[in-house]
């Protein structure tokens, strides 16, 4: 079989984890995906087979568009709810204020990937910080859903290599109350779509 398979990733699984389901259920060795949702997440997978592996480095570089869940007051060591809490700080910002905030990140911003050809969550987990480089990363769109402080849903449009719980606590940086994000769908991946994707 030849093709691409929109899946839609449930949580608690990894990619890896859907890759390797795949392949049982179809018999196939020649299978990957097309860019890694956390654990937590769940969402638009596209997931190649066969020949059109040779399109994984292709559909990566598209972009994506996420739906996340913004928690105002809390910090945690891994920027979303699945860590350790840092700190915790009162709300007393206005609507008005998230909004200017959130729209701010409009022009690039910059996120971290990996070391030495190590995952940088692999070294947290070993209690290791190392120095990371920078990476320019592209918000084209950013739309608020719902507003109900400290909670903020929104929809992201954004490059590869973007890590949504990142720009969740550089928000939070920014209104001087930190922040994680309790939630994320990736709602889009390419021209992929949440409508199109099967479980």
């Amino acid at each position: 079989m030849d093709g691409v398979l929109v899946i839609r990733k449930e949580k608690g699984y990894t990619s890896h984890d859907v890759v390797a389901k795949l392949r049982g259920i179809l018999h196939m060795k020649k299978i990957g995906h097309t860019g890694t949702l956390d654990p937590d997440a769940e969402g638009v997978l596209p997931v190649v087979l066969g020949r059109a592996t040779k399109l994984v480095d292709l559909l990566t570089e598209k972009r994506k568009t996420y739906e996340a869940l913004l928690h105002l007051g809390i910090e945690t060591d891994t920027q979303d709810m699945t860590g350790t809490v840092l700190n915790e700080k009162p709300v007393t910002v206005s609507e008005e204020e998230v909004k200017a905030v959130i729209e701010s990140f409009l022009p690039p911003m910059y996120s971290a990937l990996k070391v030495n050809g190590k995952k940088l969550y692999e070294l947290a987990r070993e209690g290791k910080t190392v120095e990371r480089k920078a990476r320019p990363v592209c918000f084209y769109e950013i739309e608020i859903l719902e507003m109900d402080l400290p909670m903020v849903r929104f929809s992201v449009t954004c490059s590869k290599g973007t890590y949504i719980r990142t720009l969740c606590h550089d928000i939070g940086q920014k209104l001087c109350c930190g922040a994680c994000m309790e939630e994320l769908t990736r709602t889009a991946s390419g021209e992929y779509r949440w409508e199109d994707s099967i479980t």
